[in-house]
């Protein structure tokens, strides 16, 4: 993934100079593009680092699902058509 970075960083440069960008825009396209890229890359190499130091976590143990009839919780309600108590009278 890198290496199309830095490609792109050469890349558009050279496609912004052939359609009639000027040199101080091209470079500063190259400058940036080579600084998102050395982000990416730090960012990168340093979760990779993290992850290689982390043990494996263990998944959660799965809940056991509600039977058919059951509620989900003591304030969910599902479709149906609700009171018009928070409606503001005129």
């Amino acid at each position: 993934m890198i290496r199309w970075a830095a490609f792109s960083t050469v890349l558009v440069p050279v496609v912004l100079l052939w359609y009639g960008s000027s040199l101080a825009g091209a470079a500063g396209t190259a400058l940036g593009l080579a600084a998102v890229t050395a982000v990416c890359r730090l960012l990168l190499r340093r979760s990779e680092r993290v992850a290689a130091r982390t043990p494996a976590v263990e998944p959660p143990a799965a809940v056991p699902s509600r039977g058919r009839r059951q509620r989900a919780g003591s304030g969910s309600h599902r479709g149906g058509r609700h009171s018009g108590g928070n409606t503001p009278v005129d």
